[in-house]
């Protein structure tokens, strides 16, 4: 990809150690998030089947509804790292706050569709009769830590742009242990059983979301940036957002249909689909914790008027995707027979699993320059560019994945359709960042 002539050596060392310090607390940060589904699994499981089976249906509800606006962090991280490279801190902070008051009108309107929709929203989930009144409590209760998650995403997008992801690893460890332990205290000592397990999640996502507004405050004051909400600045990162919105609505589609189609296959196919996916999911950590680094990294070149470094630092990271899509497809490959034993004791979906796996693992590099070239595009701001890559990219999925079970093919067939997913987005992408249209530099785009 020659997105920049190749530089010297020590060039290179300076954007490999830009990427590392940003990418590696980012990637602790990406892992740490997910602990807390399994922390809270772990301890509800011992309450029974039913309790275990509504915090699985409330749970994947509640990540739905978080993961839709992800791009409180994305759009934040872009704006604020594009004000750090023109050298005001200032409106850089003052552009964070815009983002934190959003996710709170957000979160409240959240909870308005959740609390009174709950068990309608557990039912069309298809909790059982034993599964749904569980579900519902853990849900109701959640949903009320809704706008702490989302002012999380925005404030963490906030320290992203301010070039630092230390703060938000630590903010995610501190967040895991304390709600191990509340869910553990709640459930068990105080006997409040799957409510205490919700009411321990709420309170800690307060607990992080309040330890965020307490350094983006702290940064305000010192920099004498207004914390007031400003309705301009709302509706400006909220078109921001908008964009972005739909790229993650995309993508979440694709995902939705390759389970019902690996649903249609039979059981063992999406047994087997399950546990690939949550591999894949894995691998994805490793490789976003990379693009974060592109979107405050290159946010922060274009507000200082250097196209010139921001293609510098584009064609290292993509070099540093391709290597870790490498390294990462490597691993998946030896370590199948260790890996799908810990997941399944049954012979035909590990057999079901195993070539596909295979597809997996070569479509590595493949997903590390996807992901790189994504966060390079975000941290420029090209939201509008990226919403209408993925809307193209669905369109050619759909009817891929749909003819899995016509034609046949199995597991396989469905997970070659994904890399071809992927090969599109890589496509779209390249061309993107090739033509440099998205290199627009300045304090706002």
């Amino acid at each position: 990809m020659t997105l920049a002539p190749a530089r010297r050596p020590d060039t290179l060392r300076r954007h490999d150690r830009e990427i590392v310090a940003l990418a590696v607390p980012a990637f602790g940060a990406l892992v740490a998030e997910p602990l807390f589904v399994m922390a809270d699994s772990a301890i509800v499981g011992h309450l029974g089947t039913a309790q275990l089976a509504g915090l699985g249906v409330a749970s994947a509800l509640l990540t739905t509804a978080v993961s839709v606006f992800v791009f409180l962090a994305y759009a934040t991280t872009a704006a604020v790292a594009r004000r750090v490279g023109a050298g005001d801190l200032r409106a850089a902070i003052r552009q964070g706050m815009d983002g934190v008051w959003l996710a709170l009108l957000l979160g409240a309107a959240v909870i308005a569709v959740v609390l009174p929709t709950a068990p309608a929203l557990v039912d069309l989930f298809g909790a059982s009769r034993t599964a749904a009144p569980y579900a519902t409590t853990y849900l109701r209760i959640s949903a009320l830590g809704i706008p702490a998650m989302l002012v999380v995403l925005a404030a963490t997008g906030v320290l992203r742009g301010l070039q630092n992801t230390r703060t938000p690893l630590y903010v995610a460890i501190a967040g895991f242990v304390g709600n191990a332990a509340l869910n553990v205290g709640l459930v068990y000592g105080a006997g409040l059983g799957i409510a205490g397990s919700a009411w321990g999640t709420v309170i800690a996502q307060c607990g992080m979301a309040a330890v965020y507004l307490v350094v983006v405050v702290r940064g305000a004051r010192r920099h004498a940036a207004s914390l007031r909400p400003d309705a301009g600045g709302i509706r400006a990162s909220a078109r921001a957002g908008v964009p972005l919105l739909v790229r993650t609505l995309s993508l979440r589609a694709i995902l939705m249909i390759a389970t019902a189609v690996a649903a249609r296959l039979g059981d063992a196919d999406i047994a087997a689909h399950q546990i690939i996916l949550s591999l894949w999911s894995l691998l994805a950590f490793a490789l976003d914790a990379i693009a974060i680094a592109g979107q405050a990294i290159i946010g922060r070149y274009l507000g200082a008027d250097d196209p010139r470094g921001a293609r510098e630092a584009c064609r290292r990271m993509v070099q540093w995707g391709i290597a870790v899509g490498v390294v990462l497809g490597f691993l998946v490959i030896v370590s199948r027979p260790v890996f799908l034993p810990l997941f399944t004791d049954d012979s035909t979906v590990k057999g079901t699993a195993l070539p596909a796996l295979i597809v997996v693992a070569l479509s590595q590099p493949v997903c590390g320059i996807v992901f790189v070239l994504d966060g390079v595009l975000m941290g420029a701001g090209d939201g509008p560019y990226l919403a209408w890559a993925m809307l193209l990219t669905l369109a050619v999925f759909t009817p891929a994945a749909l003819l899995v079970p016509v034609l046949g093919g199995g597991l396989t067939a469905l997970w070659a359709a994904l890399t071809l997913m992927m090969t599109i987005r890589m496509l779209t992408l390249w061309l993107r960042a090739r033509s440099g249209r998205w290199l627009v530099t300045g304090a706002t785009r």
